[in-house]
């Protein structure tokens, strides 16, 4: 207290010399002596700190702002000591490092040799401020290795050989496990943050040390410091505590039995793809998009010709008459299960189910009057991609990872969805309420079909009023691949979303495209699909029409597509049931890749297009953005990779086939004696009587 006070003695006194206080603690013109007969502290001690406290800065008003500072030696008499000091913060009086000298040879050091260097303390900022401006300049030996900064107050950093500012991180504050403040409300009270933060740091900890126990060489590395496992708890807290509140309680909750149930292995995994993804960052060229890790496309070759090829499709056809329960549709629905299906939807006023959201919400065909809105339910938050279970990191384990969203990689349940639509969506299943928009229609017998022809068949759907309505239909040649038709489709009922991220059609696609004529169904039912190149077994995918054909109605579609097929024509697809279903048609004669590439699990489980082809034929497809502009599927190169599929499942089945027996003859594929009917190989009983089989 009596240093503070002693420096109101610096100010003067705002009564001036009329104060007449005996005790007045402000400066007086009777108290002010002159500066060479005050003691000065500071020199006497060597630059040490009052008894009392720390110095403080000491105003004066006489002192002007940018009035550099003086060294201490440089006082003039009649001004106050404070006046020569550097301004705050005092540095403190060090004496000033002595610089190195020439060393002078003697008898122990011979002409010619310098002792080894001495390390020798970089001075700092602060001792350059109070040095003496008339010190010598340091020197060195001739031979000295030691190298010494000239002390300015301003220092320039070489950085090191091969150091980027980028690698430069300033090190990280150390943290208690206490809860962080948030810029925004909490999403709980701080006893219920700091009890699941130590719960969670419990399990970093526990899963830790077990790492730590069993890490090998190249596994040290991810075996976490104490401080570290703390600020792991941290991030993780705080960043469920913001970007999730409104479920923050459930999914810390979750997170945390999920760490109870995590292995070992699955622990070191996690860490490892931290770590990495941590690299790849900080890598030079990071944010480069990465191509797709796929090997050179697989070129199939069947040993067959096209002709030959087709023929071979009914050793691959698949009866749906056991499918219904699956989406298949074998026969159209009765008169009496349409009227049904209507009087359903005339009691249920419109309401549904969302497709994307699970919300349930109405519907309005024609627009509702009032306000001219066609759904009802606002905006509908979801997530687009469908969950996955991540694979297991050990074949031991028993605990399997939270499935997580493929758009996002978030955990299923700790967020409503990552993208926003307009408005709500459904769709529609059941076989009677299809027929109740637009009634089913076999395939009718059609003469003009060559009989060698095989027909790839997609459809692209959207949303609208009605339900999912067909948006394109596209069909190609096989095996060679050709275009045969390739139009959009006028919906029945109004667009709500046109799942332009799926079907590849975009608004501008419908407003510039052309109407269907005349003409073009004459051409339509001339132009026969013309052979393949030699040296072309896998041509490449056409380019979309601009602008592309329009036809009035799903039904006008299904007729161009009627006038391609016969009821023996083989309909090649992938997930056949959904295209069917979406063209009213039914087929007898049906290649579904899904069956001829079944899962492990069975149906429903089924395995994705774009995954075959990846695996099998090592080809992307299904490229939803390219070259920055997102474009969707597209139907052609999906009707043609489901025919890739199964030319390489031909090739499988005859190269086996051949090794049991089969020929090719004049009238088509002959099965060897003995299994004619029984679609099994083996040698016959009379082959192996008659002793033909002869030794090596």
């Amino acid at each position: 207290m009596n240093a503070v006070l002693r420096n109101f003695k610096l100010i003067p006194c705002p009564a001036g010399d009329g104060c007449s206080k005996p005790t007045c603690p402000w400066q007086h013109a009777r108290d002010q002596t002159p500066a060479a007969a005050q003691p000065d502290p500071a020199a006497a001690d060597g630059g040490s700190q009052d008894q009392d406290g720390p110095r403080k800065r000491r105003k004066v008003f006489s002192e002007p702002a940018s009035t550099p500072a003086q060294p201490a030696s440089s006082s003039e008499a009649g001004q106050p000591s404070s006046v020569t000091r550097p301004v705050s913060p005092p540095p403190l009086r060090r004496r000033a490092p002595k610089p190195p000298t020439k060393p002078l040879p003697s008898a122990a050091s011979p002409a010619g040799l310098t002792p080894p260097p001495t390390t020798t303390t970089k001075p700092s900022p602060s001792a350059s401020a109070v040095a003496p401006s008339s010190a010598p300049a340091p020197m060195l030996g001739p031979q000295s290795t030691t190298t010494t900064t000239t002390t300015t107050t301003h220092q320039k950093v070489v950085p090191q050989r091969g150091a980027t500012p980028q690698q430069k991180v300033a090190p990280r504050k150390p943290e208690t496990l206490n809860p962080r403040h948030l810029k925004t409300a909490a999403p709980a009270t701080h006893d219920f943050r700091y009890k699941v933060l130590k719960l969670l740091h419990e399990q970093f900890q526990r899963l830790n040390n077990e790492l730590k126990k069993d890490a090998k060489d190249d596994e040290e590395k991810l075996v976490l410091s104490a401080q570290e496992l703390i600020w792991l708890a941290l991030d993780e807290e705080q960043k469920m505590a913001t970007e999730k509140p409104s479920v923050y309680q459930n999914i810390i909750k979750n997170r945390i039995t999920t760490y109870k149930r995590m292995t070992p292995g699955q622990w070191k995994t996690e860490r490892a793809a931290e770590r990495n993804k941590k690299n790849a960052a900080a890598a030079p060229g990071s944010g480069s998009p990465r191509k797709p890790l796929l090997g050179p496309p697989k070129v199939v070759d069947t040993g067959l010709t096209p002709q030959q090829e087709v023929e071979f499709l009914t050793h691959l056809l698949t009866p749906i008459d056991s499918l219904a329960k699956w989406g298949y549709v074998p026969t159209p629905p009765s008169d009496k299960e349409i009227a049904k299906a209507r009087e359903g939807e005339e009691a249920a006023l419109g309401y549904e189910v969302c497709d994307r959201c699970t919300t349930r919400f109405q519907v309005f065909p024609g627009r509702r009057e009032e306000d001219g809105a066609l759904t009802s339910g606002g905006k509908c938050v979801h997530h687009p991609g469908r969950f996955y279970f991540p694979e297991r990191t050990l074949r031991g384990d028993s605990d399997r990872p939270a499935k997580r969203y493929r758009c996002c990689q978030q955990v299923v349940g700790e967020s409503p969805g990552c993208v926003s639509g307009a408005t709500h969506v459904f769709k529609t299943t059941s076989p009677a309420r299809l027929a109740a928009l637009v009634p089913f229609a076999e395939t009718p017998g059609n003469e003009g079909v060559p009989p060698d022809r095989a027909v790839c068949f997609d459809c692209e759907m959207g949303y609208t009023v009605r339900g999912m309505e067909l948006l394109r239909l596209t069909a190609t040649s096989w095996p060679d691949g050709r275009e045969l038709l390739d139009v959009l489709v006028r919906p029945v009922g109004e667009i709500l979303d046109l799942n332009s991220r799926y079907s590849g059609v975009w608004p501008e696609h419908l407003v510039n495209a052309q109407p269907w004529s005349e003409s073009d169904t004459t051409q339509l039912s001339t132009q026969h699909p013309q052979p393949p190149a030699s040296d072309e077994t896998n041509p490449p995918k056409q380019q979309k029409k601009t602008p592309m054909k329009i036809v009035p109605s799903p039904t006008a579609a299904r007729t161009l597509l009627f006038s391609l097929l016969s009821p023996s024509t083989p309909l090649i697809g992938h997930g056949l049931e959904n295209d069917l279903n979406a063209a009213r048609i039914i087929h007898p004669t049906l290649i579904d890749t899904i069956l001829l590439f079944p899962h492990p699990r069975g149906l429903p489980m089924r395995h994705g297009l774009k995954m075959l082809m990846e695996t099998r034929l090592n080809k992307a497809i299904q490229v939803e953005v390219e070259g920055g502009v997102a474009r969707g599927h597209d139907s052609g190169e999906d009707a043609r990779a489901a025919g890739e599929l199964v030319r390489l499942v031909v090739g499988e089945r005859w190269k086996g086939m051949r090794m049991r027996g089969w020929k090719v003859g004049s009238g088509g594929f002959v099965a060897p004696e003995g299994e004619e009917g029984t679609g099994e190989g083996g040698l016959s009983e009379r082959f192996l009587e008659e002793g033909e089989v002869k030794d090596a």
